[in-house]
């Protein structure tokens, strides 16, 4: 029995009910072992869970910093976009990250520390990478001068906006009204005219 194969079973199931509606039983049934059979891979159900959370965690990080690798000085305006867009596609596809979203937003109470952690500690490496292109796409006059950090900022927060609304929101409608208004006031404000 490969530890992948209960950490994909487990997924399931932090996802649909969450750390504490998770039950090392049901993991253990569905993947067709005994529940004493998943100590040999894992220490126990907060370790089961960090693990399947730091996998969640690298296929974010993975698949964003693949897109901006791509992404050039000539287009802001369609990379931009694309990135709001990727954000959209992944948490909306991905059963690992749809984990990672509602764990980063409803985190179990005694790992909130440790899981916050990790959301900071990707947020901080995707700004860096945004913060680069925006510098480089101030430096090749594609949008208007300013410091890269406030750009970079102004973006996250629409990210965040568009975020907030897939880990709360059930509505297509909303989110796609709500991507549209906040990024034609970004673009607006940073674009040159």
């Amino acid at each position: 029995m490969k530890s992948s194969k209960i950490k994909d079973i487990a997924l399931k199931f932090f996802t649909i009910h969450g750390y504490e509606g998770a039950s090392l039983s049901q993991i253990a049934d569905n993947v067709g072992i005994k529940k004493q059979s998943l100590y040999a891979h894992f220490k126990g159900k907060d370790d089961l869970f960090l693990q399947v959370l730091q996998d969640a965690k690298e296929a974010e990080l993975s698949s964003k910093l693949q897109y901006l690798s791509k992404v050039g000085t000539q287009h802001p305006k369609a990379d931009l976009y694309g990135y709001l867009q990727l954000v959209i596609d992944l948490f909306q596809q991905s059963e690992q990250l749809k984990f990672w979203l509602r764990m980063s937003f409803f985190p179990p109470l005694h790992l909130a520390a440790a899981i916050n952690e990790e959301v900071i500690d990707t947020e901080t490496k995707i700004q860096t990478v945004i913060e680069s292109k925006f510098q480089d796409w101030i430096d090749a006059k594609a949008i208007m001068e300013d410091e890269a950090l406030i750009p970079t900022l102004a973006f996250s927060a629409v990210v965040d906006s568009i975020m907030l609304e897939l880990a709360y929101g059930n509505d297509e409608k909303r989110l796609n009204d709500k991507l549209n208004a906040s990024w034609t006031v970004f673009w607006r404000g940073i674009s040159k005219l």
